[in-house]
């Protein structure tokens, strides 16, 4: 069948008629069911709509209407919010572009997947999810995952069509599915919602997960509720006791009072600044190349005890560089690095001429042909571009530096078995002219049982005992130096049976190759271990090519486990040793996941990287699974948490900062807002206790509340991380609250209750103004109060007055909007709807005065206990 595919006019034409390969967006966001869940989940709203209801009932109807206002408000601020980050997930996701390989004008090219039209001829290997509805015109043991379709996750072998008219379902391959074991080459028949997938795409939803966060914010939530409830009914039954007998007037009083307390502790802002804070958090972390997957993950990245972080591409850099060969018990070292094709071939410090040496010669193109990468050059210059794996292209580079090139050799590959991290090892079967070969490569200790003999220059010869050992030698002498090896392999056949393609197989070498670890991952590492977090290495390498780069980057000592070991231990006995290794090599995709559950089991928090199809299930089980956004394939992006675009190690740390910072923040927020609700709730009830008039009224503290409290909470999501984040300990399932912040709203919220009811009492009873005066003049008060307390919950630990305002500047913003909002609600007609009036500059001067009080304690107390903490790390060097 014809597989030169489409032009790139006839791709043009295609896509113009058919579309974008894409699903509708409405089935990942749904807004709909985002307003219901924030009508549902959000607790205040309910207290809102029976406090608008009692207002209705006591003839407050301005009250009533202006709370319903504000349930509206608090919902579609919610909502608003809440679809916002969920259109930024999207967004993020999208910024790891599925690339598709295809056939045009009879060159592969890359292109985005959602590019893909029917008619275009597209490549498919293991891990990659199927981009649109096919015919498979060419397969090698192929096999796809199709329980998206089906529900079964039983592999399914597929078969390449005899023809394009006449193909049976097991001829196909559709969107959605995953290949999980072999390659193809295939026809696109439907694209989109078209698909097989598209038609039933109306039915798929995802489970709704409730983030931990927001549960733990609105037990808080509900805990005030119920606090403010209780004292709103006690305080109710000391105005009925007190002013016996009950006549209507009173019943009316206590039942505004009731609405003012209630109202005073209804935090009604905290949803919307939780998914504030979270959004702004992702994206800070897109920006640092890290993509969250689910949101939920933000809070467990800061709880992270333990990194179990891949080797190749994630510590190293992944530009492997073919540097050494061994063969004809001679060792060539190749000049040059990266994926440049110039440099030379030494033995002995001394250039030497390819075409003279025939077993060097035979390794470079058996290199070539059993491989599925390719190199394409830039430009004019040596420099290529490559696409495929950095272990292959490495050979092809290092081949290229010979002047052996894929094109030049006159072959056709009839049969392959792909490589795969169980088998380790990659085997094709080309025909040559009228001769037929066998070529495979892979891992030294596998591909060495399969060899019975051995290449030299002059000829084939039997692999003796002594050669075993010499070879064996000279792996572990690359190994320890951080060389990555592969050895190659050949035969000459007279059948192509595949049953027999990797038995009794010619050794002609070993390839060493470099891949450096990343500069920035010492520094990475060394603020892993002063944040109290552990760092094991996980590599398909040996133990002493590990080894060799764990020295280089300074990972902690600890013990070496193989995967032979592995596969001795039981359950229990590795949960035992678990702790103390650092390393793991020669590691399976099972053994990942046997190793994150004896991690999980010693109650450790586990981030877990992983690129290959058979890494999934690992993924899944950790508490943060890891995908690269380079190396990885579909299937492990689609089960992680996190993708990192960079495949970078010292991204994941950024993450686990950024972790760390978001819940901080969450904290400082929440403990600011309760501060401010619980100084609310204090003024009221004293206020009524001492025979006060009502100090504040509902619809003012609802106005507090939304504005002049809820601004700076947001804008405190946004507090740059602190230098030393990374300097504590790992916490484990941290509640929001602890009980020094539970101090520290008591401290805040008495200093503010008290002194804005002594303000009150003042302007009314010392200075004889009117009530009205009186109260707006405590509406500033404590507006004053709020601003003040936001500045000092920026840390918990730094001083306000002498730090620069605008170390937060959108908290400065903020704060200028609160202010503007409160001379509005005072000096403009809405101010008959506030119940507020007009004061003079003496009151806002009094106001801002007494608003001081709250950052000098505080100032004073976070100085107190620096100097305690200084002392205690003076006494700790002494002893």
């Amino acid at each position: 069948m014809e597989k030169r595919g489409l032009t790139e006019k006839e791709a043009e034409k295609r896509l113009k008629d058919y579309g974008f390969n894409e699903l509708k967006e409405i089935l990942h966001i749904s807004p709909l069911k985002i307003l219901l869940r924030q009508v549902k989940n959000n607790f205040v709203v309910y207290l809102l709509f029976a406090a608008m209801l009692i207002s209705l009932f006591v003839g407050k109807s301005v009250t009533a209407y202006t709370i319903l206002a504000v349930i509206i408000l608090v919902v579609s601020m919610g909502f608003f919010q809440e679809y916002r980050a969920e259109k930024a997930i999207a967004a993020l996701k999208k910024m790891i572009m599925p690339i598709s390989i295809v056939i045009r004008d009879g060159k592969e090219i890359e292109i985005p997947s959602k590019e893909i039209v029917p008619g275009d001829i597209v490549i498919l290997r293991t891990g990659e999810k199927i981009p649109a509805d096919c015919l498979i015109l060419e397969a090698k043991e192929l096999r796809v995952n199709e329980a998206v379709l089906t529900g079964e996750s039983q592999e399914i072998k597929k078969f390449e069509s005899k023809s394009e008219k006449d193909y049976k379902k097991e001829n196909q391959i559709f969107m959605g599915t995953l290949i999980v074991n072999g390659r193809c080459i295939a026809k696109v028949l439907h694209t989109g919602m078209n698909t097989e997938f598209g038609k039933i795409a109306g039915m798929i939803s995802t489970a709704e997960k409730e983030l931990p966060l927001q549960k733990k914010v609105n037990g808080i939530a509900k805990y005030m509720v119920s606090i403010a409830l209780t004292i709103s009914i006690l305080t109710g039954l000391v105005m009925l006791i007190r002013n016996a007998p009950l006549s209507y007037e009173l019943f009316i009083e206590v039942l505004i009072v009731v609405i003012a307390l209630s109202v005073s502790a209804f935090p009604e802002g905290f949803p919307v600044v939780l998914m504030s804070t979270l959004a702004s958090g992702a994206y800070r972390m897109a920006k640092k190349n890290a993509i969250v997957n689910r949101m939920s993950i933000i809070e467990t990245l800061g709880e992270t005890t333990v990194i179990c972080s891949d080797k190749t591409g994630t510590i190293t850099t992944g530009e492997m560089t073919a540097k050494k060969i061994f063969c004809d018990n001679k060792l060539f070292e190749i000049t040059g690095a990266g994926y440049e094709a110039t440099g030379d071939f030494l033995l002995n410090g001394k250039k030497i001429d390819i075409q003279k040496n025939n077993s060097l010669k035979l390794l470079l193109k058996a290199g070539v042909l059993c491989n599925d990468s390719k190199i394409e050059r830039k430009g004019t210059d040596r420099e290529y571009i490559i696409k495929g794996t950095p272990t292959e292209a490495a050979l092809l580079i290092a081949s290229a530096k010979a002047g052996i090139f894929k094109e030049d050799l006159n072959f056709i590959r009839k049969e392959e078995i792909p490589f795969s991290s169980e088998r380790k090892i990659m085997s094709v079967a080309c025909k040559e002219k009228s001769e037929n070969y066998i070529y495979s490569k892979g891992a030294l200790e596998v591909l060495l049982k399969n060899c019975k003999f051995i290449q030299r220059e002059d000829g084939i010869f039997t692999l003796l005992e002594r050669d075993r050992k010499l070879i064996i030698k000279i792996n572990k002498e690359l190994t320890s130096k951080s060389f990555r090896t592969l050895a190659i392999a050949y035969k000459k056949v007279k059948s192509l049976n595949k049953y027999h393609f990797e038995e009794e197989l010619v050794f002609v070498g070993l390839v060493g190759m470099e891949d450096p670890p990343r500069e920035e991952v010492k520094e990475a590492l060394k603020l892993c271990y002063i944040a109290g977090i552990n760092v094991k290495m996980i590599t398909g390498d040996n133990k002493e090519t590990a080894i060799a780069i764990a020295k280089q980057i300074n990972l902690n000592k600890g013990d070496i486990i193989e995967g032979e070991e592995l596969d001795k231990f039981t359950d229990n006995e590795l949960v035992k040793i678990v702790r103390n290794a650092v390393i793991f090599a020669r590691v399976r995709p099972e053994h990942k996941l046997r190793i994150v559950r004896a991690l999980k089991e010693n109650g450790e928090i586990v981030t877990m990287t992983g690129d290959g199809v058979n890494d999934a299930p690992a993924l899944k089980e950790a508490h943060i699974g890891v995908a690269m956004g380079i190396g990885g394939t579909d299937v492990t992006r689609e089960v992680a948490d996190l993708t990192l675009k960079d495949d970078n190690f010292v991204t994941i740390v950024y993450a686990i900062r950024e972790g760390r910072t978001i819940f901080n923040n969450i904290q400082k927020f929440v403990t600011y807002q309760l501060s401010c609700n619980y100084a609310e709730l204090l003024i009221i009830f004293l206020g009524i206790l001492l025979g006060l008039p009502l100090p504040l009224l509902a619809l003012q503290i609802l106005f507090m509340n939304l504005v002049t409290d809820n601004l700076p909470a947001i804008t405190l999501g946004f507090n740059p991380s602190s230098q030393d984040v990374m300097e504590a300990k790992p916490r484990k399932k941290a509640h929001i609250l602890n009980k020094k912040l539970i101090s520290l709203i008591i401290i805040a919220g008495t200093i503010m209750g008290l002194v804005t009811l002594g303000v009150f009492h003042f302007t009314l009873n010392i200075l004889k103004q009117e009530l009205v005066v009186a109260r707006t003049t405590a509406l500033v008060t404590l507006i004053f109060f709020e601003i003040a307390n936001a500045f000092n919950f920026r840390s918990f630990r730094k001083r306000v007055l002498n730090r620069s305002p605008f170390t937060n500047k959108y908290l400065v913003y903020a704060s200028a909007i609160s202010i503007l909002a409160t001379i509005l609600i005072i000096y403009s007609p809405l101010n008959k709807a506030f119940e507020t009036a007009p004061i003079g500059l003496f009151n806002f001067l009094l106001a801002f005065v007494a608003s001081l009080a709250i950052i000098l304690v505080f100032d004073i107390l976070k100085a107190i206990k620096g100097d305690l903490n200084e002392e205690k790390e003076l006494i700790s060097k002494k002893l």
